[in-house]
């Protein structure tokens, strides 16, 4: 099979493109979503097969793209957290073939039944699911969102213009091309799939404001990215925010499964947004406590940024990995081996800690009691919370969504992560038998 030729894009090197090249592209996506709109699921599905298996045969030659993006990004000194983004293997190749596949066994959202009602008329009044139509995807390294929002888009309905990192450029040309391959082979548009025009911050300006023409952005990266799209965007923006994500040890907590969660949360993938960054301890079980998690973190190449109460204990304890706490240290996502650490007086220090500086991705609470983790999961502002359970769990293909195009943050339409059902939109249909509205 021949596979698409690759970009010469490098990290920190910029293609440019003008307004006509991106709003061309938005055009030809418009186009295709009317396509798409009234496609039967089995079309989808056949499409989403293709894009699989092209993905299965051609592991060589997106992981011989991804290495000169891995090789250009050391060079350029991408850091550790965003290199691990990039970074793509055998393994998570195919694990991105494997969520398309999930997707197909999925039902097909587009005409579900939200509700309906006979008016007392006698109208019938229906509200279905229908597309968005186009969306637009801004993201930072991870090629694996490449995958992702093309297939959670095509099952949904939609069309999607892909606007990646020039970081990530080589590999991304790889996948698109492979993708729009297998939309093309089930019979559909292949512009269903695009890479946006240039990698430049024009850009992403000109794709951010083609409204229109665009139905909903979607920003996935750091804090900077997602300010700068929900700042200059003329088109809806739904909002993925960044994962200072916490754990915190309640007095009643089982010390051993406190641990296990904790260290998993943290150091399982530390570069991906529900990955941990504080831990928060009751102290009424924070010296037996500590006296196990710091040695299990410091096996795992964790660093431990702490507060008095921690650092004085460490001390005691002997314990090697810990630094003390800055003041930053607490709004940070680390997205690395880095993990601060507080002693609090009780669950309700432990949520005022949490509004004032969590971002409202992902908490947990590792309790024994049901007082406390009902208190926690009603008081704890966030799009997903843990009881008892890691982090890691907040993500699309764990909660049964097949993929996700993000994890929002926001409090409209979509929160915590998205997938067929929350790229789609309503349309209510009223069916009567020649009702007229009498004057009011």
């Amino acid at each position: 099979m021949p596979v698409p030729g690759r970009g010469t894009s490098r990290a920190g090197r910029s293609e440019p493109a003008d307004r006509d090249q991106v709003l061309a592209a938005a055009r030809r996506a418009r186009g295709a979503s009317r396509a798409l709109a009234t496609a039967p699921r089995g079309v989808k599905d056949a499409a989403l097969r293709a894009m699989a298996e092209r993905l299965r045969a051609s592991v060589g030659p997106v992981l011989e793209a991804n290495a000169e993006d891995l090789a250009a990004g050391v060079e350029a000194g991408l850091s550790y957290g965003l290199l691990d983004r990039l970074r793509l293997t055998a393994d998570r190749v195919a694990g991105m073939a494997a969520a398309l596949d999930t997707l197909t066994a999925l039902p097909d959202p587009v005409g579900e039944v939200v509700r309906g009602s006979v008016l007392p008329n006698g109208a019938q009044l229906t509200q279905l699911r229908v597309p968005l139509g186009v969306v637009a995807i801004v993201y930072e390294a991870r090629p694996n969102v490449t995958v992702d929002a093309a297939g959670i888009a095509l099952k949904s309905g939609n069309a999607v213009l892909l606007r990646g990192s020039a970081s990530a450029r080589s590999t991304n040309v790889v996948l698109a091309g492979l993708l729009r391959d297998g939309v093309a082979a089930a019979g559909l548009p292949a512009d269903l799939v695009q890479l946006v025009p240039g990698t430049d911050r024009a850009s992403v300006q000109h794709l951010v404001t083609a409204r229109g023409l665009v139905d909903v952005v979607v920003p996935r990266g750091g804090a900077g990215l997602i300010r700068s799209v929900v700042e200059t965007s003329t088109v809806p923006v739904i909002e993925t925010g960044v994962g200072n994500c916490h754990v915190y040890v309640d007095a009643s907590a089982d010390v051993a499964m406190a641990v296990d969660i904790l260290v998993n949360s943290k150091a399982r993938r530390p570069s991906v947004c529900n990955a941990a960054e504080t831990v928060l301890v009751h102290r009424d079980v924070a010296e037996p406590f500590l006296a196990a998690a710091l040695p299990a973190l410091h096996r795992a190449g964790v660093t431990v940024h702490a507060d008095p109460a921690v650092a004085e204990l460490a001390g005691r304890l002997g314990a090697a990995g810990v630094v003390p706490a800055e003041d930053a240290d607490w709004d940070t996502e680390y997205l690395s081996l880095d993990l601060a650490a507080a002693v609090v007086p009780d669950l309700d220090a432990a949520v005022a800690h949490i509004d004032r500086h969590g971002t409202g991705h992902t908490e947990a609470i590792v309790t024994g009691t049901l007082e406390a983790a009902a208190a926690f999961t009603a008081r704890v502002d966030a799009a997903a919370v843990m009881v008892n359970a890691s982090t890691a769990f907040t993500d699309g293909g764990e909660f049964g969504l097949g993929a996700e195009i993000g994890i929002s943050t926001q409090k409209l339409h979509a929160r915590g992560p998205m997938g067929l059902a929350e790229l789609t939109s309503t349309k209510w249909v009223l069916t009567g038998t020649g009702q007229i509205r009498g004057a009011s």
